[in-house]
C-alpha cells in the first residue's frame, strides 16, 4: 500500500492533479471536487455489478442456471470492475496523501479494531 501511495503522489504531481492546499477555500473546493470524483468511481463499480445482475436475470429467464450465468457475467465484467476499483484506489490514495495518512498502517489498525468488535459475528439478513 505504501508503494501505491508513493506512486500515486508522484503520478498526481506529474499531472498536476494534487489536492490544492493554497488556502482554505481552494482546499475545500479541491477536497469536495475529488470526493465527488471518488463517489462517481464507486458508482461506476455499482454499474458493473448492475450489468452482471442484468445478464444473470436475462440468462435465467431463458432457462440458464443462475450460478453458471453469474460465473459468466463475473468473468465478463472482471476487467472493468478492476479498472473502476483502481480509480477508487487512486482517489483514496490522493486523500490519504493529502492528510498524511499511512494507509497500510491504518488499514491493519482498522482490521484489528473490527476483529475485536463485539457485534462482528452478527448475521446479516438475506433477501
Amino acid at each position: 500500500m505504501r508503494e501505491l501511495q508513493k506512486f500515486t503522489a508522484s503520478y498526481q504531481r506529474e499531472l498536476d492533479w494534487q489536492i490544492s492546499d493554497e488556502d482554505y477555500q481552494q482546499t475545500k473546493e479541491s477536497l469536495l471536487h475529488n470526493y465527488m470524483l471518488l463517489t462517481t468511481e464507486v458508482a461506476e463499480v455499482a454499474e458493473e455489478f448492475r450489468k452482471a445482475f442484468n445478464m444473470v436475470y436475462k440468462e435465467s429467464v431463458n432457462g440458464a442456471d443462475p450460478d453458471v450465468a453469474f460465473a459468466e457475467a463475473k468473468s465478463l465484467i472482471q476487467k472493468d470492475v478492476g479498472k473502476e476499483l483502481a480509480d477508487c484506489i487512486a482517489y483514496i490514495c490522493k486523500f490519504a496523501n493529502f492528510f498524511e495518512i499511512d494507509l497500510e498502517e491504518t488499514f491493519y489498525e482498522k482490521m484489528d479494531e473490527v476483529k475485536n468488535r463485539s457485534n462482528k459475528n452478527r448475521k446479516l439478513p438475506t433477501y
